[in-house]
């Protein structure tokens, strides 16, 4: 890789990108990229709002190139180009400028916003000053439909690869209402936030998904719908299989809120009756314990717990693990089920 291709690699947080707008977009045009369903647009109209600045919008893919220059009048004997309402209005106050899926815009469309990207100007109008210009979009190998962007159009903007990031998007989501139930349930398999992009045109899990889901599930409970039925028909149409599978097993065994790791080892009768729910809970342990953050846990309270264990769960849990078992002083209960298995 060369050190250009891995400087555009470089990526920032939604709230990273958002302190960099805030500071610097009443003179620097930013354009956002990352995978569907990260939060660009929320975080730019929270930005906004933050900052006290009206937010107008413009949907990249449905536009024309006269929806940017404007349409032409004649005045006098020269004709004038009228730019629209949304780009300028009639009261010359600050606004945010806001470019949604800039890089699926045709070449001519991107062509026409050149001007208003670089120098703030349509035509031979200015924007007022203090208006932020704010684009976003996703990426080549996002399978979004796309285009290329061309040199001139990257010139002129402060491209940010946008990242998730689970700790932010956990304490937006515990503002914003998501359901307590979906928090858990990205605390403890954070990897089901934002799955790769699929092939096919099928649901996968984003950010988005998740706060959607969580309002769906809002709007059934309120009108006494929400059955497991409806639970399974709502997640699937949301979230990646795999993710849906788990999340509906778990709701259905009513295991409440997922508990922190810890929490569990320290108190195995917290763990699930429910089969599904309980292999869950023992494979999030077995990570747990292989990302070793049970190291600072004593090696009495490590034993106490494997021996709470049925033997088949004590084998899952030491499987392929008995190095990192041992290292945390949990011998004597290792030892303790070999004899048992060896009778």
């Amino acid at each position: 890789m060369t050190a250009s291709q891995s400087a555009f690699n470089e990526v920032v947080t939604l709230r990273q990108a958002k302190k960099l707008i805030q500071l610097m977009a009443q003179e620097q045009s930013f354009l956002l990229l990352s995978a569907p369903g990260i939060g660009k647009s929320e975080m730019v109209y929270e930005a906004a709002r933050e900052a006290g600045l009206p937010c107008r919008s413009l949907l990249g893919t449905q536009i024309a190139p006269e929806d940017v220059s404007g349409v032409p009048r004649i005045v006098g004997e020269r004709s004038v180009f009228c730019p629209p309402r949304v780009l300028l209005p009639e009261r010359p106050e600050p606004f945010c400028l806001f470019l949604d899926e800039l890089p699926a815009c045709a070449p001519d469309v991107q062509k026409a916003f050149y001007s208003l990207l670089l120098e703030r100007r349509l035509g031979e109008h200015a924007l007022p000053p203090g208006t932020w210009v704010v684009a976003a979009g996703n990426r080549l190998q996002d399978r979004a439909l796309v285009r290329a962007m061309s040199s001139a159009l990257v010139n002129r903007v402060t491209i940010l690869q946008i990242r998730h990031d689970v700790d932010e998007w956990l304490a937006w989501a515990q503002r914003a209402g998501v359901r307590r139930e979906i928090r858990s349930f990205i605390a403890t398999v954070p990897d089901a936030l934002m799955r790769p992009v699929p092939a096919d045109p099928v649901p996968f899990s984003t950010p988005r998904s998740w706060s959607l889901l969580s309002r769906a599930f809002d709007l059934a409970e309120r009108a006494g719908q929400l059955s497991a039925e409806t639970r399974r028909a709502l997640a699937f149409g949301r979230l990646s299989p795999e993710d849906a599978t788990v999340f509906c097993a778990l709701a259905e065994e009513s295991i409440g809120p997922v508990q922190p790791i810890e929490r569990y080892i320290r108190e195995p009768a917290l763990l699930p009756k429910g089969d599904a729910a309980r292999w869950f809970i023992l494979d999030c342990i077995r990570q747990f314990v292989r990302d070793g953050r049970a190291k600072d846990l004593p090696p009495r309270l490590i034993n106490t717990f494997l021996g709470s264990l049925s033997q088949e769960h004590q084998l899952i849990l030491l499987s392929d693990m008995v190095g990192t078992w041992g290292a945390l002083g949990a011998e004597p209960a290792m030892l303790r089920l070999l004899r048992k298995v060896a009778a």
